[in-house]
């Protein structure tokens, strides 16, 4: 990889950007009820929010990744998230002024665990889309990439390691870490403070107009 002259910001999406627990949890509820399966609370389904879905569905199913029953979750899934997340996702409060603030002093990149092919037509739907040079996220059929592996594609497409990462869940902190990147937490998506900061989170902010200060402050130290 070589040097770029502005360093970069990966964004993980749900729950960094945008509050998309509404879609994805009624999302996660047809699909095991189309399923005929058992339907747990939105609170209890929230904590799934993060991680690929095959893993969700794996955990909540109690059957294997690459199952049947798991494939047929997430063909459901997709059916109603396609069109449900552009009715249901909001942009997180302060989070445009926070990427125009960024952008005159580094390259802004997302990595998400989202299929490309829902994160791409909602970032567009939810006016963000133009904020960011590059975005990065499993094809629909890569039920098993993991976020390292995302992390690490958006890396190559910005041809740069001269970055930092912000999530929200553990998986966001621990792909950063193994991509050799620092990563800052956030504290109004899924995981909690106490979350974040075990998985290792260089910094956690409480509000999105810290995230300037935060990356300034990484980005320093790299150099």
């Amino acid at each position: 990889m070589r040097a770029t002259t502005s360093p970069s910001v990966l964004f993980d999406l749900d729950g960094v950007l945008v509050d998309s627990r509404v879609a994805i949890s009624r999302c996660l509820s047809h699909a095991l009820g189309a399923q005929g399966l058992p339907q747990p609370s939105r609170d209890a389904l929230e904590r799934f929010i993060g991680p690929p879905l095959t893993q969700a569905f794996s955990e909540l199913t109690g059957h294997p990744q690459d199952s049947a029953l798991v494939l047929a979750c997430l063909a459901s899934y997709r059916a109603r998230y396609r069109h449900a997340s552009l009715l249901e996702t909001s942009v997180f409060p302060e989070i445009p002024e926070t990427l125009a603030t960024l952008a005159p002093n580094y390259r802004l990149a997302v990595a998400t665990s989202k299929s490309l092919a829902f994160a791409e037509p909602l970032l567009t739907a939810l006016e963000l889309r133009d904020s960011f040079e590059h975005v990065a996220g499993p094809d629909l059929d890569a039920h098993r990439e993991d976020k390292t592996q995302t992390i690490a594609r958006a890396l190559t497409a910005l041809a740069t390691t001269d970055a930092v990462m912000v999530g929200d869940r553990s998986l966001d902190i621990i792909g950063a870490h193994a991509c050799g990147i620092p990563a800052i937490g956030v504290s109004w998506g899924i995981g909690s403070r106490h979350e974040l900061s075990s998985a290792g989170a260089n910094i956690v902010v409480e509000d999105p107009h810290e995230l300037p200060e935060a990356v300034s402050k990484l980005l320093s130290q790299q150099s």
